[in-house]
């Protein structure tokens, strides 16, 4: 006999009490839409203007029902709190709320970023916030829970562990900063690191940020026996982006795969073994 469970992280049944079915259960994790079921939605043609399309308003399947930006503006920001302050509040030791909502508000907008909990502790001393380590990194402990945002951290390529310290932390969907946030500096290069990741993930892999040597690079992603490496890039115009976005994987000399993924409008060659991928044709190759 098969059964079937769904649950959210704000319904009653939550991952610690899903520890006595161990053994007895498979958890599959459930994203907001993808590129591909967009196109499908919409009944639009791959490309490039359907891409930003798509990245421009999130993969929230309700925001397809409602009539206007108000609307869903409105819904978005519901959606954040009821998750953010009401669920996580009901559920967790939390003290202080309006730290609990800053510290989303400082992941949406360094999502994509290199950081440390340091880092925060001390941008939220700089404002005179008196934020402790332990405190702050509870807060985001509570925030991956409740699938608001991923933690990845950075994974040595040469020694092939993951290096403590700086990560990366990733939205569960682009409209909470297209429509909650929008008034910060956020390029479209962003987004698509954050859509690439969550198109990674939503395939089955496992994803770190990559390190090798002096050098970064966006993804390195597992799944099996499979390795790839990524870089995620808005557009490759001029010959010093060629030369950041190649030379990390470039530098890599093992024989696993290598991508450099853009919106450029035109498909460039290979370059020593990294292939270009636009951005609307990613899923063909995962």
């Amino acid at each position: 006999m098969e059964i079937r469970i769904n649950w959210d992280w704000n319904g009653n049944l939550i991952p610690t009490r899903l520890a006595i079915l161990w053994g007895r259960y498979v958890e599959f994790h459930i994203f907001p839409y993808s590129y591909a079921e967009y196109l499908q939605l919409m009944q639009q043609p791959a490309g490039r203007a359907s891409y930003l399309a798509y990245l421009q308003k999130g993969g929230l399947p309700e925001l397809y029902n409602l009539p206007t930006v108000e609307s869903e503006k409105q819904y978005v920001a519901s959606v954040k709190d009821t998750i953010l302050l009401r669920d996580i509040v009901k559920r967790k030791p939390v003290r202080d709320v309006r730290l609990l909502d800053d510290i989303f508000i400082y992941l949406v907008n360094n999502a994509s970023n290199l950081f440390s909990v340091q880092h925060i502790v001390n941008f939220f001393k700089s404002k005179n916030r008196k934020v402790s380590y332990d405190t702050l990194s509870n807060y985001l402990g509570y925030i991956e829970e409740a699938f608001l945002a991923y933690k990845t951290e950075r994974y040595n390529i040469k020694g092939k562990d993951v290096v403590a310290g700086n990560c990366k932390y990733y939205l569960n969907d682009l409209s909470f900063k297209n429509f909650l946030y929008p008034g910060f500096a956020y390029g479209v290069g962003y987004l698509l690191e954050n859509a690439v990741y969550l198109e990674l993930r939503r395939l089955g892999y496992i994803v770190y940020t990559g390190s090798f040597r002096d050098k970064e690079v966006d993804f390195v992603a597992m799944k099996d026996d499979r390795v790839i490496y990524l870089q995620a890039t808005y557009m490759l115009e001029t010959a010093q982006t060629m030369e950041r976005e190649y030379a990390p994987l470039l530098t890599i000399g093992d024989n696993y795969e290598k991508y450099v993924v853009s919106m450029d409008e035109v498909q460039f060659p290979s370059n020593e073994g990294v292939r270009h991928i636009q951005a609307w044709n990613l899923k063909e190759i995962l």
